[in-house]
């Protein structure tokens, strides 16, 4: 079951998460490798985009806000785009655009950023959006302060935390075709109870880069390996990373109120889509071939009608659309 595990390193300034995917990651790479268009995403896909998806997870978890968390990808490589959006009750899902072919090897500048001008977004869109209030949005390129490539995605959101949140943050990320896990710690500007009251008054100075007590726990976090990551459970890592540590833990966020895959496609949408193209314009395709197939552009899942279906669409619109064995 896929689980988000907050804590708090007690008297520090210091804050952390883990999340790790495991059905509601699977369920994305199900739906995108069931298209018979598009196919499976190749494995350094599969990598950036789970990556992606534990860091949206682990940005959401930390800001009180009601509305979707969009975190993009986009530049000049085979990945032309990559987004995942999670909304605050952590229903989720994530998509990428492949064009071209994409090495084994492949690496983050190798898939989106070629020609160094890659970027990424992350958007915040509130769910009660007044008239005229525009998302905020915040853009980084995927590259150092040198201009050198970045080849880790957490290195791309670490750069971002810092110049947008002036927050030393540090991020391990990893995925494969099974789980999609991350670790975040972050500074906070108070030490003690002012954590858990949420104070957001600054500290006398200026802490950033050179507090000891986040520089000792990022260093800690940093030792945890991709293997590690992916195969230990939560508890393990923990007491593997911070046993010398005094942890103020949260109740874990899994079921109904922890990361859930779910997409607003459906099959009686695209029943309303082919009732609107009128049944000439449907049965003029279906002379074409057997069957028609509507995927969707975000999780890729197929949606298949035959000449049964679509009569029953026509000749009864009103009643329930009839299920397939191929959803």
């Amino acid at each position: 079951m896929s689980e988000i595990h907050k804590f708090i390193f007690e008297g520090l300034p210091v804050r952390g998460a883990v999340v790790r995917l495991t059905d509601a990651w699977v369920e994305i790479l199900r739906r995108r490798a069931s298209n018979t268009t598009q196919g499976a995403y190749p494995a350094p896909v599969q990598v950036l985009l789970g990556e992606m998806t534990a860091a949206a997870v682990l940005m959401q978890s930390n800001i009180k806000f009601n509305g979707s968390l969009i975190v993009q990808v986009f530049g000049d490589g085979p990945v032309k785009l990559a987004v995942v959006e999670v909304q605050s009750d952590f229903s989720l899902r994530a998509t990428a655009t492949v064009n071209g072919e994409v090495s084994l090897d492949a690496t983050l500048s190798q898939l989106v950023n070629v020609g160094n001008e890659g970027r990424c977004a992350i958007t915040l869109d509130p769910q009660d959006r007044q008239p005229g209030q525009q998302p905020y949005q915040g853009v980084v390129p995927l590259f150092g302060d040198a201009r050198e490539k970045l080849e880790k995605f957490s290195d791309v959101l670490q750069h971002y935390m810092l110049q947008s949140e002036q927050l030393d943050t540090t991020l391990v990320l990893a995925a494969d075709d099974k789980v999609a896990a991350g670790l975040l710690i972050q500074r906070l500007p108070m030490a003690g109870k002012g954590n858990l009251a949420g104070s957001s008054q600054a500290s006398d100075e200026d802490q950033i880069g050179i507090n000891e007590h986040y520089k000792r726990i990022a260093m800690l976090a940093s030792s945890l390996k991709r293997e590690e990551l992916l195969t230990l459970d939560v508890e393990t890592i923990l007491h593997r990373l911070f046993w010398e540590e005094q942890l103020l833990r949260f109740e874990p966020l899994q079921g109904k109120a922890g990361p859930r895959f779910s997409c607003s496609c459906s099959r009686e949408r695209v029943s309303r889509m082919l009732l609107s193209l009128g049944q000439p314009e449907v049965d003029s395709i279906l002379q074409e071939r057997e069957v028609i197939e509507v995927g969707c552009d975000f999780c890729g899942l197929q949606y298949r009608f035959d000449a049964v279906d679509a009569a029953q669409i026509f000749r009864a619109p009103h009643l329930p659309v009839p299920p397939t064995p191929l959803q």
